[in-house]
């Protein structure tokens, strides 16, 4: 692990090396729905940087990517607040001169002072999207509605469900369908409990999926009528093509997350980098992010987006390896 002090080291060294938009272009590694032309090419024309971006299917692919690259391969990532901890302790981000980014002035009373971004007096994380892991259902199918995850493990409803892949928030969900005192901090009892509950969840599933896109794409071309969701944008995506859903958080709540751009360790320019950043808190792009994708935003109340009372906000968790180990193990299982 580095120190704070090493890290900020790191990050001058950086600086000196690269210099202002010495390579004029920002490598971004983020999920679907943060790069889209209606922000991308403003921000190209008015910065002279080019925009580069990979997606990512799940929390834990990014991660292992980051970790094989040593960062090198991208300058900005899209992480959450309850795992920017983990990427602290492998040396993974450094922090953001936030001198840089005068439009975090923009953002929302509520995301101004995240103490998950802050280590060491250093900004780690800027806030930019928010949202939750939702159920999706097809209006038609359930014209009552559905209230409970439960009905995702109903076998009435066999060969008819979608699951993201995903462990730390398979595990937390499931924890929360289980109505756990802490879904962040499991103990061995409860660590089984979630285990044979994703177990058994697997005989009605038409398969996991990873990253938006796939799950939308396995919903319109098999007999899926429900979904446990990445977020917002799925429904706007399955709308957009023609499916009558409804999305919800059911009675026994759902997660809330908070997304953020870091800054890897393996940046090449700085300057683009910050930029980036900077753009994204304009009081443009959000809202047109939301407009698009359905993503709450950080500087701008978001219509629509009024369940935030039911959600439980993603927080570090006991032990990151543990869930993989039990994720792993459910996905193994016959």
């Amino acid at each position: 692990m580095l120190r704070s002090r090493e890290i900020c080291m790191a990050a001058a060294t950086v600086l000196l090396a690269t210099g202002p938009s010495m390579g004029q272009e920002v490598r971004l590694f983020s999920f679907e729905g943060y790069a889209e032309p209606q922000w991308v090419e403003p921000f190209e024309a008015e910065t002279g940087c080019k925009v580069s971006v990979a997606y990512t299917g799940s929390v834990d692919e990014m991660f292992a990517r980051m970790v094989g690259s040593d960062g090198a391969d991208f300058d900005l990532i899209s992480i959450d607040t309850s795992i920017i901890q983990r990427y602290l302790d492998n040396g993974l981000i450094i922090p953001f001169d936030m001198s840089m980014v005068p439009n975090t002035a923009n953002l929302l009373p509520s995301f101004s002072a995240v103490s998950e971004v802050m280590s060491g007096g250093e900004t780690y994380g800027v806030s930019m999207a928010w949202g939750s892991l939702g159920l999706i259902y097809d209006k038609e199918a359930f014209p009552d509605g559905v209230d409970s995850w439960e009905a995702l493990w109903d076998p009435a409803n066999a060969g008819r469900v979608l699951a993201l892949d995903d462990a730390n928030n398979n595990v937390t969900n499931a924890a929360i369908i289980l109505g756990l005192d802490d879904p962040f901090n499991l103990d061995d009892a409860d660590f089984d409990a979630v285990k044979n509950k994703l177990i058994e969840q697997k005989q009605y599933l038409i398969s996991y999926y990873a990253g938006f896109e796939e799950g939308v794409n396995i919903w319109d071309s098999s007999e899926a009528n429900l979904m446990f969701s990445m977020g917002e944008f799925q429904a706007v995506e399955l709308a957009d093509r023609g499916y009558d859903v409804v999305y919800s958080i059911p009675k026994e709540g759902g997660i809330g997350w908070l997304d953020t751009w870091a800054l890897s360790k393996g940046v090449q320019d700085v300057d683009c980098a910050h930029k980036w950043v900077n753009h994204y808190l304009n009081g443009h792009t959000g809202p047109t992010m939301t407009e698009l994708k359905g993503y709450g935003n950080t500087t701008d109340e978001s219509p629509g987006l009024d369940y935030s009372d039911k959600l439980v906000w993603l927080r570090p968790v006991e032990n990151f390896d543990r869930r993989v180990q039990v994720w792993n193990e459910v996905k193994a299982a016959q």
